[in-house]
């Protein structure tokens, strides 16, 4: 740790502010202890386009739009924006798709995750054991020589179509042609004004982009390099923005029951942050990093972010996300049906790594 180090700064700041915003954005309408949830946000994106036709869940979420718009202007203005992929498309596409089965059957992604335990949602402390102990496992993988390959400069514009189709979100969003669907209950009902949900979103995304904060990644540094990983103090930062801003304004509420987003079935939170601790690691970061990376030209976080979106929809279509009642058999077997494929995965790639 170098405290005059601009980089460590703004490693800080980006966590402190994810932090703040993400319980800011409850509090300005956002659902309880999902101020920021890149799994939620997509699950609503999606059914906003007509993806899924869960009339809960149907929200054309500014903050998605944010993220993947403010890493592209940061990566531009600083001159990062490269076109680059070719390293293992198709798995990263399916590793998408079970990401979000994992964070469903969770009911959050892993900034989710620490907001609600942050709020006092004692739940989300199996979810906080699994997500540790896939990171663990998937940094066992890679130093056993489990790699998906590297990747390769593109002439194309393949690196351009994530942040295209992040632009034509946009315009959907201030036109809001016909086909657009929004829910009149549940949470997707429930937002911040669309303006101040998407001035966030570009805030968090320069910062995001400039910095490489991701909560996986400071897991995972922090198992490589201990107290000296500036991932760690941008995650203490961001814990202790989530802590403050979470008892300042009345929302901190300690137990296990009764938790807004949140359900009881521990095993399966356990399992459903596993498997996305896991698949961060193969791919490089967790859902909210593939949307910056996506942003700064990176095809092969583009397939990801496509296979969320994909995920998205099934788990809302197929019955595979959890709600508060628990986990359904659909969601179980989805997780376990991940758990085979990303234990394939590392040993296919394994393989061929030491060839």
């Amino acid at each position: 740790m170098n405290l005059r180090d601009g980089h460590f700064w703004m490693v800080v700041t980006a966590g402190f502010l994810l932090g703040a915003l993400g319980i800011l954005l409850s509090v300005w309408g956002n659902p309880e202890n999902t101020g920021i949830c890149v799994s939620c946000f997509i699950e609503n994106s999606a059914g906003s386009l007509g993806f899924h036709d869960n009339p809960r869940m149907q929200y054309l979420r500014p903050e998605l739009i944010g993220f993947v718009l403010g890493a592209v202007l940061s990566a531009s203005v600083f001159r990062e924006f490269r076109s680059r992929g070719g390293s293992a498309p198709l798995p990263r596409l399916v590793s998408g798709i079970f990401m979000m089965v994992g964070c469903a059957v969770f009911m959050g992604c892993p900034i989710k995750l620490f907001l609600r335990f942050t709020a006092g949602d004692l739940t989300a402390a199996a979810g906080i054991v699994g997500l540790v102990g896939g990171v663990w496992i998937g940094l066992k993988g890679l130093a056993n020589g489990v790699t998906l390959g590297r990747q390769a400069q593109e002439r194309g514009g393949s690196g351009l179509l994530v942040p295209a189709f992040s632009v034509l979100l946009l315009i959907f969003l201030i036109i809001r042609p016909g086909f657009l669907i929004f829910s009149g209950l549940g949470s997707a009902a429930q937002h911040a004004p669309w303006l101040v949900a998407l001035i966030s979103g570009l805030l968090l995304g320069v910062l995001a982009q400039r910095s490489r904060f991701c909560i996986t990644g400071s897991v995972r540094d922090t198992f490589l390099m201990g107290g000296r990983s500036p991932l760690l103090w941008g995650f203490m930062a961001f814990f202790i923005a989530a802590v403050s801003f979470n008892v300042a304004t009345g929302r901190f509420h300690p137990g296990l029951y009764g938790q807004p987003g949140a359900h009881l079935e521990h095993l399966w939170s356990f399992l459903g942050m596993g498997l996305v601790g896991w698949i961060s690691v193969l791919i490089g970061g967790c859902p909210f990093r593939q949307l910056i990376k996506a942003g700064e030209g990176d095809a092969d976080a583009g397939l990801v972010v496509m296979g969320m979106f994909i995920g998205g929809a099934l788990v809302q279509s197929w019955g595979i996300a959890a709600t508060a009642a628990g986990v359904s058999l659909y969601g179980k077997v989805g997780v376990l049906l991940g758990f085979i494929f990303v234990l394939a995965a590392c040993l296919v790639f394994r393989e061929s790594a030491t060839e």
